[in-house]
């Protein structure tokens, strides 16, 4: 998979990218992340990309020219545009698979205000938000879909069950609670079923702990009321 990441702050880049699984990807040649500075495509001395919003407003808006430019310069055929907003649905699991589908993903990285709407209509595919807030910019929203998409391109997890299995994965309850060694820490044992090896059992009480913590901490997940 090839990702362009447009922004207005490349080297906002440089450190997630280059650790962990992200980086293991990238050396095996899974993904391809690809980094634009959007304001290498402004014109005039001063590289303007930015303006006053027509109608009024506080803040700045991103121009339509630098941005299309930008946009373009990456697109090609199959391209699927993302525009990271928090106007756009909100991402989850079903949403990161159909994305790890993709052949090339371009993310276009939000700054100021937002970018003009005729940006929006003419290039971008689907808006998305990581959540009911707003960031400083659109930077960190991309990294979370870049972390979140490429775990279920084949090969970036040493187990792929391990993507399979997690929360929201096989349904929308949260995953089990998880316990390693010791078995005893601060007089807190590991539970007796998990040291049992009856798998049955074990399945039992995973699905069993996954759906009471799900109703505690995210009703909503199951169409219940908080």
């Amino acid at each position: 998979m090839i990702i362009d990441i447009l922004s207005l702050f490349p080297e906002y880049f440089q450190g997630p990218f280059d650790v962990s699984i992200i980086k293991r990807a990238r050396e095996n040649g899974l993904v391809d992340i690809r980094l634009t500075n959007i304001r290498d495509f402004a014109e005039g001395k001063h590289a303007k990309v930015d303006d006053r919003p027509y109608g009024g407003g506080p803040g700045m808006v991103l121009m339509p020219q630098p941005v299309c430019r930008a946009i373009r310069s990456v697109k090609r055929e199959g391209s699927h545009v993302v525009y990271l907003s928090p106007q756009g649905r909100t991402l989850n699991a079903k949403k990161c698979v159909e994305l790890s589908e993709r052949s090339h993903l371009i993310l276009l990285a939000g700054h100021y205000e937002g970018v003009d709407e005729r940006v929006v209509e003419r290039e971008i595919d689907e808006e998305i938000s990581i959540g009911d807030y707003v960031l400083t910019n659109g930077c960190l929203a991309s990294i979370v879909v870049v972390d979140a998409v490429i775990r279920f391109i084949p090969g970036v997890l040493g187990n792929e069950e391990s993507a399979e299995n997690d929360s929201f994965q096989r349904s929308n309850f949260f995953d089990a609670p998880k316990y390693t060694r010791p078995e005893v820490f601060e007089g807190m044992e590991v539970p007796e079923v998990l040291r049992s090896g009856n798998h049955a059992q074990i399945r039992e009480w995973q699905e069993a702990q996954a759906g009471a913590k799900t109703r505690r901490v995210r009703p909503d997940l199951l169409g219940e009321r908080l």
